[in-house]
């Protein structure tokens, strides 16, 4: 959860102390502030912000170029998906550009006269958000300017408008003028802005990619399309049963979640010593990422450990986890009861019941004797590895998170061994 978005003033206070500040002229005036984050369409000869890091130095400068091909302000030779690929891989390879684009993205949105420049700086911003997060102190910097924009569609038009009289005023004749356009080209900005913020929210937390396999112009659209089109991952139960309505209106159960389960089974995981606690190769799980999310398994899966993997990213990515927050307390009070923990499942929302219980039922295969053998991961051990993914605790206090964690695993180790899921074989 992060902390309220700060005030203007705060954010003011924030640019003045960490950007760096720019001139003109032969006098070498500093940029106002204002103009250093106003939209630019020239190119810039120094970082955005303060860096004494001499290779950043030169790359800012390059990345600004390209922050300015990608919302079409500069002509390049490059498409859109290739300007994209270049320049968050960059940033993706070298941690200490990451700011330094997103100020640029910053920049290059405030006080646009061209809605489709505007717009292409935004799905640049949310490309980039899949991949990597801002820095923890410019967090809250970012979050502040996304904020501002969660509702702000008429502003911005109106704004544009306003722009583009002025410039019109001042400009001579016998200068080039930039093409002008406020006609509503693409999507509001606020649905770019509402997608940045909440991916803002969860890149924070889990960080962007892993991994050692640069970015992939695949990686690149799809993440260009979620932007529309929200994954599978990351998404609230109800969200993903409707958008599977289109393709598997019968099924009662996200067709994710089974998918990855029957391939877990099918590649032999129930006799795979480690499943579940040995991570498949993060590169390999990236790519089916990729695939499930086009509603695809690929047949040249043949580690059960990667589908595993991704199942439990799955899990542990749902908005709100399979048990939502509201019973959390509930089951911390009864991790040590038998028939409470059960009650608890009966209280859940029909999805999340299902869900949950197909869960359980799943590592009940897991748990009996003649697989622990094998693989070595007896039921106190799957709930170890399996709680954190099925609850969540919302303090901030180490032990009260210490301790909670001995519980969690408490109750959903009473769930594997007490809960009756037999009426789930067959569901899809």
């Amino acid at each position: 959860t992060l902390r309220k978005p700060i005030s203007q003033s705060s954010m003011a206070d924030w640019a003045s102390k960490n950007l760096n500040m720019h001139t003109q002229g032969i006098f070498r005036r500093r940029i106002s502030i204002s103009n250093m984050l106003s939209w630019n369409g020239g190119s810039i000869k120094k970082p955005m912000l303060i860096t004494s890091n001499r290779t950043i130095k030169k790359e800012a400068c390059e990345m600004f170029k390209l922050v300015q091909s990608y919302m079409g302000d500069r002509q390049t030779r490059m498409d859109r998906n290739h300007v994209a690929l270049v320049t968050v891989t960059k940033c993706w390879s070298m941690q200490g550009l990451r700011d330094e684009l997103y100020i640029q993205l910053i920049r290059q949105t405030t006080d646009n006269t061209c809605y489709r420049s505007l717009a292409w700086g935004w799905e640049l911003m949310a490309i980039s958000l899949a991949f990597f997060s801002p820095s923890p102190k410019f967090q809250s910097y970012l979050e502040g300017y996304i904020y501002r924009h969660l509702d702000s569609d008429e502003k911005i038009v109106q704004h544009i408008k306003e722009l583009v009289d002025l410039k019109n005023k001042k400009i001579t004749k016998s200068r080039k003028k930039r093409k002008q356009n406020t006609e509503d080209e693409g999507l509001p900005i606020s649905t770019y802005a509402k997608y940045c913020y909440r991916k803002l929210q969860k890149v924070a937390v889990t960080g962007g990619k892993k991994g050692l396999r640069k970015p992939t112009v695949e990686e690149i659209t799809h993440a260009r399309n979620a932007i529309l089109t929200p994954s599978l991952f990351g998404s609230s139960l109800e969200e993903i049963m409707l958008r599977q309505q289109d393709i598997y209106p019968g099924n009662k159960l996200p067709w994710v979640q089974t998918q990855l389960s029957q391939q877990v089974l099918a590649l032999g995981g129930e006799q795979t010593e480690g499943i579940f606690r040995i991570p498949g190769d993060i590169d390999e799980v990236n790519a089916l990422k990729l695939q499930v999310d086009q509603w695809k398994i690929p047949n040249s899966l043949s580690d059960p450990n990667i589908p595993a993997s991704l199942l439990k990213l799955w899990y542990r990515e749902l908005e709100e986890p399979v048990i939502p927050q509201q019973f959390y307390k509930e089951c911390i009070n009864n991790y040590e009861n038998p028939d409470a923990a059960v009650a608890v499942v009966q209280l859940l929302p029909e999805l999340n019941r299902l869900v949950l219980c197909y869960l359980i039922h799943f590592l009940q295969i897991f748990a009996q004797p003649s697989n622990v053998g094998r693989t070595k991961m007896d039921v106190n051990n799957l709930a170890m590895v399996m709680a954190p993914n099925c609850l969540r605790c919302q303090s901030d206090d180490p032990r009260v998170i210490f301790e909670n964690t001995r519980k969690e695993m408490s109750f959903l180790r009473m769930l594997i061994v007490h809960l009756d899921t037999s009426f789930i074989k067959g569901l899809v």
